[in-house]
């Protein structure tokens, strides 16, 4: 059977403030304090998969660039993909819409009416 890889949903704000953790070891208060985060939301995330070790007490520490690492590895991946020329990208339903019968007026540089 396979497994299905989970992403965890991440606010806002630790997307981009995670690349900013430097290369050391954090507690988790460290880590909710730079992050902004509740320190329970950070141990659900611990059992989802967080990157951590433990001391021989017991005490729980993480890598900073791991735990950056990890965070790019929950996020969505981005789409890339070219338009053909009869393609357009709706703005309001956020999907690539066929155009019918477009016609292109160059207005100036690359701006174009379509």
């Amino acid at each position: 059977m396979e497994e299905k890889s989970h992403r965890t949903k991440l606010p806002h704000t630790v997307i981009v403030k995670a690349p900013g953790l430097l290369p050391m070891l954090y507690t988790p208060r460290e880590i909710c304090e730079e992050l902004d985060i509740a320190e329970s939301t950070l141990r659900d995330w611990l059992q989802t998969g967080v990157p951590h070790q433990r001391d021989n007490r017991n005490r729980i520490w993480i890598n900073g660039e791991s735990f950056a690492g990890w965070v790019d590895g929950q996020r969505k991946p981005k789409t890339l993909s070219k338009l053909s020329e009869d393609e357009a990208y709706c703005m309001h339903c956020n999907q690539v819409s066929k155009l019918i019968s477009p016609q292109i007026h160059p207005i100036k540089g690359n701006l174009v009416l379509i």
